[in-house]
């Protein structure tokens, strides 16, 4: 479990969020190579905002990804890159696939689902506060 905990500063942390993206309308645009291809460009471009993609996987017209970030990074930025950069390399990368659902330059659906989580549950953790001893 040590071994999840990121270091940086002052700081040690070990903060986890779960993103599930949408495509625009929901339609059913991705097949296998697409999401393959998806996740090369998400890793590298977890590596790039100094966060851990610990695992990623969709479907026809949704991604989920699991990732380990350090507090001072800002999700919302982070999230608008991921989706800006992931729509303009595959519409590049797949463009003949991608314009049979689409005749503008959209791919993501503009709202997303983000969850933080952790190693724990909440009643393990509140078990774990509450069993702490109090000084006299």
């Amino acid at each position: 479990m040590k071994d999840d905990f990121l270091s940086k500063g002052r700081s040690v942390s070990d903060m986890k969020a779960h993103l599930v993206l949408t495509s625009k309308y929901r339609r059913k645009v991705f097949d296998a190579k697409m999401l393959q291809r998806l996740g090369e460009i998400v890793e590298n471009l977890c590596q790039k905002w100094d966060c851990k993609l610990i695992e990623f996987n969709g479907e026809e017209d949704h991604v989920h990804l699991l990732f380990q970030y350090f507090p001072q990074m800002e999700l919302t930025k982070f999230i608008n890159n991921l989706k800006t950069v992931t729509s303009r390399r595959l519409r590049s990368e797949f463009q003949e696939r991608i314009n049979q659902f689409y005749w503008k330059d959209v791919l993501w659906n503009n709202s997303y689902f983000i969850a933080s989580c952790g190693g724990v549950t909440i009643s393990t953790l509140r078990k774990y506060i509450e069993s702490q001893v109090s000084p006299d």
